[in-house]
């Protein structure tokens, strides 16, 4: 079993990216009436207490969305995600992606999660609770290609393991390649760190000879702490909606003038 932990990073800057910019794809995607599938391969827990023991030690929300919550549009879907979030479950609460998915969209599209982490599965399952969500302990990748095409067909997939395994940057192109086949229509969308090691270019590299028209966007921003290797995230989205572009373009206009980024 896995060792990984998103406790310690929620509500980080990695965490804001990923999460504005997936708020921004679903809320345009649910401005046709048609129902989709969101999909996801690495849950977590769905809800953060940004007070809690291991937020507390790394500091990273500190430097992440409590530092630049302020950057943001008031009508931006991440902030009405977060607030409705904390409206429920208090002031220090963080939605993970599948809490803003489950906020963000509607009883007539179907959310799919997986997580294998065992402690982390059962928080999940006391988070999200609608009939409109299922949750598996199950491998994500597995999971996703039994799916797919999913039903309904139209919808996003956003994969963001902790690669703890260095094969995921091996096998994340091929990933891609598969699923893209099965699902064309679908948005599929891949977070990954950027390390001071530059682990994630040979993937990247693979990923945009296959996918050209794709939207890449990354951060980089300081490490956390002394030693980090963390320097940066990114985002490689297929299919990207439109408008998606500049919104990126955006968030890193807008912190990059609130000094966040490096």
């Amino acid at each position: 079993m896995l060792s990984y932990q998103h406790a310690f990073h929620a509500g980080n800057l990695a965490d804001l990216q990923k999460h504005a910019l997936m708020a921004e794809l679903l809320a345009y995607m649910t401005k046709k009436d048609k129902p989709l599938t969101y999909i996801e391969t690495h849950a977590g827990r769905g809800l953060y207490d940004l007070t809690s023991a291991e937020a507390v030690k790394t500091g990273e929300a500190a430097q992440g969305i409590e530092a630049h919550q302020a950057i943001f549009r008031a009508d931006h879907p991440y902030l009405r995600a977060l607030a409705e979030v904390r409206r429920e479950h208090g002031p220090s609460a963080y939605p993970g992606s599948p809490m803003i998915a489950a906020k963000l969209l509607r009883p007539q599209d179907r959310i799919h999660l997986a997580e294998l982490h065992p402690q982390e599965h059962q928080a999940l399952t006391r988070a999200l609770r609608a009939p409109n969500i299922s949750i598996h302990r199950q491998d994500g990748y597995d999971l996703v290609q039994s799916l797919c095409p999913p039903d309904p067909r139209r919808g996003a997939l956003l994969v963001d393991p902790p690669y703890e395994l260095k094969q995921d940057y091996v096998e994340l192109p091929k990933f891609f390649r598969q699923i893209a086949k099965k699902w064309n229509v679908g948005v599929l969308a891949l977070w990954y760190p950027i390390l001071s090691s530059a682990a994630h270019v040979p993937m990247l590299a693979a990923l945009t000879e296959d996918f050209p028209d794709a939207l890449c966007h990354e951060i980089r921003f300081p490490p956390v702490r002394e030693g980090h290797r963390m320097i940066g995230s990114g985002m490689f989205i297929v299919n990207p909606p439109w408008g998606l572009s500049e919104a990126a373009a955006d968030l890193s206009h807008r912190l990059r003038n609130a000094g966040a980024l490096g």
